[in-house]
């Protein structure tokens, strides 16, 4: 088995590449460190003087059922792999890929959860406007919405990504890739509500790039984001856990079901595949499908 510093040499060297040459995101390679942590942790604990070939690949995915995780996890840690070893092939590092025979499992495609319109306005106005924090909330969740944002692209969200004259906003998506989304009045109202009132206030002088800042004078955190979000929902008498992911379906769906065309939410949501996007299609049908069920006659 292969030293663990070679290990951890292969595994660096393997997400030097990914972020320099493939330009992914942070979080996609925090998620190829954690994976490739615990496959490091598994190899260690064998024997033979290599890396594991297929056999040992296979027993690999065997320890994570194991440990009770879904196929969706299997399937990713797997993913993982594959990049890894190929990465290692490509480089000569190794002569064959022991993940090439390997079949993903299969899993089935859950549809997204999303809020009706009631419910998304009530979370929205959920937020103490009273309040510097609550002006700044109740912004990020009207531009959230109104852009259909992934959490880390609204809280890496600077004061030169905003173009209030043209009523668009600049996003900075996965692999570093940049897109323009167009934001209505009431977000932009929001947003310069906060910039007016309650930035300053908290900021108290000190200087900051970000558009949305906390006390303490650094960007709010997705973290910190999320916590706050799931407090609104409830205040707001969601009946379920409300996660800024829900708050991006609800934009797709309601586009959707409002007729927009598949290829501008595709564009507005920075899908690099247009299949990722259908799945709110199916949202669209299965909503039309209850709606016919409850209330045809003759359903």
């Amino acid at each position: 088995m292969p030293s663990a510093a070679l290990m951890l040499r292969l595994v660096r060297s393997f997400l030097d590449f990914c972020r320099v040459e493939k330009g992914l995101a942070a979080n996609t390679l925090a998620a190829y460190g954690r994976d490739l942590a615990r496959f490091t942790a598994f190899a260690g604990a064998g024997d033979g003087g290599q890396l594991p070939e297929s056999e040992g690949v296979r027993r690999y995915v065997d320890t994570l059922y194991a440990r009770g995780l879904g196929g969706r996890s299997v399937a990713r840690n797997l993913v993982t792999l594959r990049n890894f070893f190929g990465f290692l092939l490509r480089e000569g590092l190794v002569s064959a890929d022991p993940t090439a025979v390997l079949i993903l499992p299969r899993h089935w495609k859950t549809l997204p959860k999303y809020l009706n319109t009631e419910e998304i306005s009530r979370v929205i106005e959920a937020p103490d406007k009273a309040r510097s924090t609550g002006l700044r909330d109740r912004a990020m969740l009207e531009l959230l919405y109104a852009a259909g944002l992934r959490v880390s692209e609204l809280c890496q969200m600077q004061l030169s990504d905003l173009n209030p004259e043209a009523g668009v906003v600049r996003v900075l998506g996965k692999g570093g890739k940049q897109r323009l989304v167009p934001v209505g009045e009431v977000s932009l109202e929001a947003v310069g509500a906060w910039l007016e009132e309650g930035r300053h206030r908290l900021l108290k002088g000190r200087a900051s790039p970000y558009l949305f800042v906390t006390a303490r004078g650094s960007r709010l955190t997705r973290q910190g984001f999320w916590k706050a979000l799931a407090q609104y929902g409830r205040k707001a008498g969601v009946g379920r856990p409300l996660s800024p992911h829900m708050v991006r379906h609800s934009f797709a769906t309601h586009l959707l079901e409002g007729g927009a065309d598949l290829r501008a939410v595709q564009t507005m949501l920075g899908h690099a595949d247009i299949s990722t996007t259908q799945i709110y299609t199916h949202v669209a049908r299965s909503r039309l499908r209850k709606t016919v069920e409850e209330h045809h006659p003759r359903a």
